[in-house]
């Protein structure tokens, strides 16, 4: 049997202020879920010169900056769900959710304070920018008030319209065969957690998630076909 294919995930990285090279590793971010989706916007500033309403014909135009290249996603954290090999394990989501914060946090520069340069990077995506806004949901509790899991919506944004950058990707290795496994359907709204507890393994739908390489649990595709039986990856 081939083996499963390794999920790529998402990542914040740190760069220098010329946005050319990538700095302080120790404080990149891999993302638990995935997100979905991402919205790239592009702007241009545009005048229209004074007078011009006395002319007939439309308007004349008139470009007069450099235009800005914007990212918005969501990020999820969930101390609950099975976290990547080598992160520990954490009892409150915001030790999590503070590593994606660091990037919106001023630092000095100089004898300015401001936000360090991040790159998000996913596959064959990358975009260069600065953290314009950050905001925290804190989505679920524990018994003793503790934040267990969180969404995080990110704005990065670019003063210039920027190319698409297209970085290089591993080559994905085959897909399992459809139909040589027992395998669950997800109907509209299914949660992992929800098809394992019919399938009487609802204290286990953690496992579930990680042997089908499930970034969501919580967000599935209706008619996602899901092996109930799947051996735990190997770590």
């Amino acid at each position: 049997m081939p083996d499963p294919v390794r999920l790529e995930k998402a990542e914040l990285r740190q760069l220098d202020a010329t946005f050319q090279n990538e700095i302080k590793s120790e404080k990149w971010v891999k993302v638990q879920f995935n997100p979905e989706p991402l919205k790239v916007s592009f702007a241009n500033q545009v005048k229209t010169p004074e007078g011009a309403g006395d002319q007939s014909g439309p308007a004349a135009r008139q470009f007069v900056g450099s235009g800005t290249t914007k990212l918005s996603l969501q990020l999820w954290f969930d101390v609950t769900a099975p976290l990547a090999q080598g992160v520990p394990k954490e009892t409150d989501v915001r030790r999590l959710t503070q590593k994606v914060a660091y990037f919106i946090t001023p630092q000095e520069e100089g004898k300015k304070m401001v936000p360090p340069a991040v790159r998000f990077i996913w596959g064959s995506f990358q975009f260069d920018g600065i953290m314009e806004s950050l905001e925290e949901s804190l989505e679920l509790f524990s018994p003793e008030g503790l934040p267990l899991r969180a969404s995080v919506t990110l704005n990065l944004s670019q003063q210039r319209i920027t190319k698409f950058t297209f970085r290089p990707t591993r080559a994905a290795g085959p897909a399992p065969a459809v139909g040589t496994q027992p395998m669950a359907q997800a109907s509209s709204g299914s949660t992992v957690q929800a098809l394992a507890d019919g399938a009487g393994k609802g204290n286990d739908w953690q496992s579930v998630a990680s042997a089908n390489n499930i970034e969501n649990p919580r967000r599935l595709q209706p008619g996602q076909l899901v092996d109930m039986n799947a051996p735990p990856r190997r770590s």
